[in-house]
């Protein structure tokens, strides 16, 4: 997590955005991206030169030798107005043509990028603090830029709220990507998602990089991720490239609508689709109404999951708890379409407080793999109680934290055949499900144990009852007689 330190320098930069008269925070975190963009791109460049120049080869410029005073290092120098001249007029040009091929996703969400800092002082003091910043460590700089995120408190109105970090790596660690999986996220955001999948692989499988095709997979082909909101996209497009993969796939794109003809598509499905929202008909496409007819986005992007991955593809994803037991019709539909025709593994249950300070919906989190054939024989349900961080708005770090507990039983299920009803986690048997109109909420299996209380008999109750009386009558004919003294 973020230190109080970084946190303060941090806050300090956007207090300088604040002031100087840029106050909406999805700019800020545009215009603080692009700088430590550009910081980045000098930290790349010159940890290339070092490299090069220990192995004596050549490497390939990303500043060529007439673009040298664009880099970092070099302007942070100079005085406020020429550094400001510098930035404005040439180092933003050349970072929106840094990708000479149009169809990458970052020159489609550079173009419209546009340069706000109004004076130089205001830019010479935000270079510097982003100059004192710690980049070189890419954990801090996920931190750092999460940090950033979650300054938008309620960015945009269609339900986007940011999904907490430690709980999209959770999800990423139940599903273990792996280095041939096509990854998407038609929700994409700031693309959290793609980037802990991107993150875990260089974790636990960077032997990919030594195989030219998967490493060429990895940098090309393996990340998707839609949404509707273009300066979402432009951060997101930006997260992954400071993340180190280089050309990903973000698109505008409304995934449940017509325009979406992905299908049989996709491998692994990481999302937190937006859950408020209500369609109309006519703006959803018509074979995602075919698997339930309704408005609602949450249960949509259920059925639109289920077009896009291919056969054999997992899904992890956040539903609203209401999915899990609501009991309309198209609620029904979709829950049996995926315990009857696919395989249902797990339902993850997790406290309301999760997305506070955003929302204080309860969620919880489902994960299947498509088959088309069913295969559904027994779902692990759990109950998470604690994430790590209190459940308030604050969200303070705390000692109590089920996910590792998670991690380990949801990879071990052999080994939860005999729990209780009554514990943590449990098998529930297909069966029982369908009896329950596919009911998926925790709280329709689970058992809570009551302790039993031996009470002494009324009689022996009431005898010490009237003994009190007694006393408290005597203790009041005293107190009287004193007061009458």
């Amino acid at each position: 997590m973020i230190t109080g330190e970084l946190k303060n320098k941090v806050d300090k930069i956007w207090e300088t955005f604040w002031t100087g008269g840029i106050t909406n925070p999805l700019t800020v975190i545009e215009q603080f991206t692009y700088l430590l963009f550009i910081k980045g791109l000098d930290e790349a460049e010159t940890q290339r030169e070092q490299e090069a120049a220990l192995l004596g080869i050549e490497f390939e410029r990303i500043f060529p030798e007439d673009k040298q005073h664009l880099r970092w290092s070099k302007f942070k120098n100079l005085e406020a107005s020429q550094m400001y001249e510098i930035v404005s007029k040439e180092v933003f040009p050349f970072i929106k043509s840094l990708h000479g091929n149009k169809n990458s996703a970052y020159a489609k969400y550079m173009s419209d990028a546009i340069f706000m800092i109004p004076t130089p002082q205001m830019l010479s003091k935000i270079v510097d603090g982003i100059d004192k910043l710690p980049m070189k460590d890419r954990d801090l700089q996920g931190d750092l830029y999460e940090y950033l995120l979650s300054k938008i408190a309620t960015a945009g109105t269609n339900g986007q709220f940011r999904t907490p970090r430690h709980i999209i790596k959770m999800m990423v660690e139940l599903v273990k990507p792996t280095p041939e999986d096509i990854i998407v996220d038609p929700a994409a955001g700031s693309a959290g998602f793609l980037v802990a999948a991107g993150e875990y692989l260089r974790k636990h499988r960077s032997d990919l990089f030594l195989v030219q095709s998967l490493k060429e997979h990895f940098n090309n082909h393996m990340f998707y991720g839609f949404d509707m909101d273009r300066t979402m996209l432009r951060i997101g497009a930006m997260n992954m490239m400071l993340h180190g993969i280089e050309n990903p796939n973000i698109e505008y794109r409304d995934s449940l609508s017509e325009q979406n003809k992905d299908k049989d598509k996709y491998t692994l499905v990481l999302a937190n689709p937006p859950f408020k929202g209500s369609l109309d008909y006519e703006a959803v496409s018509s074979d995602l109404l075919k698997i339930t007819k309704t408005k609602k986005t949450e249960l949509l992007f259920l059925a639109l999951f289920l077009r896009i991955l291919k056969t054999g593809g997992r899904c992890a994803c956040i539903v609203p708890d209401g999915v899990l037991f609501g009991s309309s019709k198209a609620h029904k539909e979709i829950r049996k379409e995926i315990v009857e025709n696919h395989k249902l593994e797990a339902i993850i249950s997790m406290p309301s407080g999760v997305f506070k300070p955003y929302a204080g919906v309860s969620t919880a989190v489902m994960i299947f793999t498509k088959t088309g054939v069913g295969g559904t024989d027994q779902v692990w349900f759990y109950d998470m109680k604690a994430d790590g961080y209190s459940l308030d708005d604050k969200r303070t770090p705390i000692e109590e934290n089920d996910i590792p507990d998670i991690i380990a039983r949801f990879h071990n299920r052999e080994a939860e055949k005999d729990r209780k009803r009554t514990e943590q986690s449990f098998f529930v048997p297909v069966e029982e499900i369908r009896e329950n109109d596919y009911d998926l909420s925790i709280n329709k299996y689970k058992e809570i144990e009551y302790e039993e209380m031996e009470y002494e008999a009324p009689s022996v109750i009431l005898e010490r009852v009237e003994t009190l009386e007694k006393e408290i009558m005597q203790g009041l004919q005293e107190l009287k007689k004193i007061i009458r003294g």
